[in-house]
């Protein structure tokens, strides 16, 4: 069998009672962060624009807004609300944003079917385990080839879940993958321009993954071998044809693995943040020791500058500097990009590229910092994406998740359907 072909009859079998405790509540979790996320963008935003212009019948919900589209349109809008701070989750192994193309799919097919939230968090496990194995195959391959790793695999994640959903046969699932790989892509040019298209990526997989799914219902066919074909995901993509992404299912369980972000910046230089907290006095200069991999999407040349705000959240000059600065790191950290305090410390930061074993987000954070008077020390930071259930409830309410709305994700398995849920995220 294909790695198409096994993933999808694991996915059409799995049951919430196959799933350990521990999955099923990470699984609560960040869908509860995700949706925090989501609600905490607000409604100013491009993709709600073009999914209302959509349209379409009334099949499902723009979070945390009473607008009613088309289930593509609203995976589309709750893609790019989920990713839109850049604060959404982050699983280290596969440098993937897990939730970001997750939920919109399976909370957009799941509300127009009417589908129970037991089938809804089912089907989102799939969509977890799928998009975490498709990219810790290959650490940091796609981003090293300027791909979005998040976007490429998640389309596949997307496809997944809706076809559980839609109730599609396993021959039908694995046409959807098949479909949902001419869509894998997400370019990282946006590094070298500070413009924000990666905040759409998550979307498109999304919406490319409902379509693939209603495709393959319709009759149309796709490559059971989309994954380890010559032509495939990592062949055609990468160069490396063959490979199986697919171990180990209902085995290891990657969704205990993702991270919860505590700061709305890119992952990769937030063990710096965690190193930088607290520092004080009249700083020289500091150099941060970084990843290989890390070093081309967060430092560099002209970062110390960054042109928009979206631009600073992958900068680790200008994020330090700004948490030295007011000694915290929030959404309203990014709003202004231009205060001379934080430029004039940023610019004194550099970097220094030192080997490591692990992924680049498994990564300690280390400053080395001298001050004005000749003296120096070290910061150090482990690597960290929070994770515990306290910090995800404390992290949602922060974000604007009601009391009551925090119940319901946290008791999803229950509900009958996602109509309470949706109406109580309304703002």
């Amino acid at each position: 069998m294909t790695a198409a072909e096994r993933l999808a009859g694991w996915a059409l079998e799995l049951s919430l009672e196959q799933v350990p405790e521990a999955a099923v509540e990470a699984a609560l979790r960040h869908l509860l962060d995700g949706l925090g996320c989501a609600v905490a963008a607000g409604t100013d935003l491009p993709a709600i624009t073009v999914a209302r212009e959509l349209g379409g019948p009334a099949e499902a919900t723009i979070l945390g807004t009473p607008w009613q589209v088309g289930a593509p349109a609203a995976a589309l809008a709750n893609g790019m609300l989920v990713h839109a701070l850049d604060f959404d989750d982050t699983h280290a192994g596969g440098l993937v944003h897990a939730t970001a193309p997750v939920l919109p799919a399976a909370f957009a097919v799941g509300e127009e079917i009417g589908a129970s939230g037991a089938e809804v968090l089912a089907a989102a496990l799939t969509g977890y385990e799928t998009i975490c194995r498709l990219g810790a195959a290959v650490p940091h391959g796609f981003h090293a080839r300027g791909l979005h790793a998040t976007a490429t695999c998640g389309v596949f994640a997307a496809a997944l879940a809706a076809a559980r959903l839609y109730g599609l046969t396993h021959a039908e699932t694995v046409d959807a993958l098949g479909i949902a790989g001419s869509q894998a892509g997400g370019l990282l040019e946006f590094l070298n321009t500070g413009s924000s298209t990666k905040q759409l990526h998550p979307g498109f997989a999304a919406q490319a993954g409902v379509l693939a799914a209603r495709l393959a219902r319709a009759g149309a066919s796709g490559p059971a071998t989309v994954l380890e074909g010559p032509y495939g995901l990592y062949g055609a993509l990468l160069g490396l044809p063959g490979l199986d992404p697919v171990t180990e299912l209902g085995e290891r369980w990657e969704v205990t693995r993702i991270g919860v972000k505590p700061y709305p910046a890119c992952q990769l230089l937030h063990a710096s943040l965690d190193a930088a907290r607290g520092l004080t006095g009249d700083i020289e200069e500091i150099v941060a020791e970084v990843h290989p991999d890390t070093a081309p999407i967060v430092c560099g040349e002209g970062k110390d500058r960054p042109r928009t705000p979206y631009d600073a959240k992958f900068s680790l000059p200008w994020s330090v500097a700004a948490m030295i600065v007011d000694g915290e790191v929030t959404v309203r950290t990014y709003a202004d990009v231009d205060r001379p305090e934080v430029a004039a410390l940023a610019a004194r930061i550099r970097h220094e590229v030192v080997p490591f074993p692990g992924v680049a987000a498994a990564q300690p954070g280390r400053l080395r910092i001298r001050f004005a008077d000749g003296t120096s020390t070290v910061a150090q930071a482990p690597p960290g994406l929070a994770g515990v259930a306290e910090a995800v409830r404390a992290k949602a309410l922060g974000n604007g998740l009601s009391e009551r709305a925090i119940g319901l994700v946290l008791d999803l398995a229950s509900l009958p359907t996602l109509q309470p849920l949706i109406q109580e995220l309304i703002v």
